[in-house]
């Protein structure tokens, strides 16, 4: 029962449905005689009887010659071809003289016409900026020298240079002031023993840690080494602050004193 009930609608969606058409049958510009027709005017051959494409179809408006601006009679507004679209790109405040001036300019100039007049400056064309850089020397360049020197003016120049020149004679470095301090510096160039070598003799008990004790009273080891050499030492070690008798109070190496002289 329900296939008698589906032939109708088939029937009526067959109806409904558009007819394309045939391209074989002589519509569009794929079809047998449009391209015997192009073979024979390619080859030069005169073609018979009417043509595929009729002559009412095409505009028989020429198109305006390059750097030239048209402008729509609707809008009033200037039409660019292909070649101005890449010229110029018209901006806002421009009026249509503007653009067909500028646009003609830089066309004119794209394709090397000189016969062209330049086009003034407006808001969308301003002049270029004179920008100068003064970090930049001009000393190589032969007319900007000769421009501003002469063999005069470095006559006068070699003068200046010479009545200014001074000759300062050397002197003797000053010689610093003793104050009876020990110098460190001193002692270590006067000593070639490493540290912790013993060189001198010491006596009592817990000199180790009587030497801690006292070394933290200092607070860098050059001065602890001053204070020693200033109450006797190496010789001798009132203060218990060179236990090993090396001659270095509290761990103070002369080694950086000896290395900087040597380089």
């Amino acid at each position: 029962m329900r296939v008698f009930y589906l032939v109708p609608v088939i029937g009526v969606l067959a109806a409904c449905d558009p007819a394309v058409p045939d391209s074989a049958a002589g519509v569009g510009f794929n079809t047998p005689e449009y391209q015997a027709q192009r073979d024979a005017v390619l080859q030069g051959q005169t073609v018979t009887g009417d043509p595929l494409i009729p002559p009412s179809a095409v505009s028989s408006e020429g198109l305006p010659p390059a750097g030239s601006a048209t402008v729509d009679p609707a809008t009033a507004v200037p039409v660019q071809t292909t070649a101005q679209t890449a010229a110029y790109v018209p901006q806002s405040g421009d009026t249509a003289d503007d653009i067909a001036r500028e646009t003609a300019a830089a066309l004119a100039a794209a394709n090397g016409n000189s016969g062209v007049a330049p086009v003034e400056a407006s808001p969308s064309n301003p002049a270029p900026a004179l920008v100068s850089n003064p970090g930049i020397s001009d000393e190589q360049d032969f007319q900007a020298v000769a421009s501003r020197e002469s063999i005069q003016s470095d006559a006068e120049r070699i003068a200046q240079n010479r009545a200014s020149y001074q000759v300062v004679a050397p002197t003797a470095l000053p010689q610093r002031d003793a104050d009876g301090t020990p110098n460190v510096v001193q002692y270590a160039l006067s000593t070639s023993h490493p540290k912790g070598t013993q060189v001198y003799s010491r006596a009592g008990f817990n000199l180790a840690a009587k030497a801690e004790r006292n070394c933290a009273a200092f607070p860098s080891p050059d001065q602890a080494q001053i204070e020693f050499l200033s109450n006797g030492g190496p010789q001798r070690d009132r203060k218990g602050l060179d236990p090993d008798g090396d001659g270095y109070a509290c761990g103070w190496d002369p080694a950086p004193f000896r290395r900087a002289v040597q380089n």
